[in-house]
């Protein structure tokens, strides 16, 4: 089995926060697949926060520096025999769902 890196991309959040009882059913989706995916979700990762540091041979400065419009908003990591597999299971990721929500489906080194 390969390892490959679900790297979910959405525009900076703006406006209202989800209720929680939106929340809740958000995080029931996400509960449903992990279950119905047990054999292939290794690591349900999570969400990140909009600021960051970016560190080069110059130093450290503030970050990220990724356009806007769409932005590393969270990951996870999954475990499936080839690429198909894994976009299967990424297909069914609750992210989706949701307008102007992507997923990146990067197959990992495994060093």
């Amino acid at each position: 089995m390969n390892k490959y890196l679900l790297i979910y991309r959405n525009p900076p959040a703006e406006g209202q926060q989800p209720s929680p009882e939106e929340m809740q059913q958000m995080m029931k989706q996400w509960d449903d697949w992990k279950t119905k995916f047990k054999d292939h979700v290794l690591d349900m990762g999570d969400g990140l926060q909009g600021s960051g540091k970016v560190i080069d041979a110059g130093g450290v400065t503030d970050g990220p520096f990724a356009e806007a419009k769409e932005l590393v908003g969270g990951f996870s990591i999954l475990q499936a025999k080839d690429y198909a597999e894994a976009i299967e299971v990424a297909k069914a990721c609750p992210i989706t769902f949701v307008p102007e929500y992507s997923i990146e489906v990067r197959e990992m080194m495994n060093y």
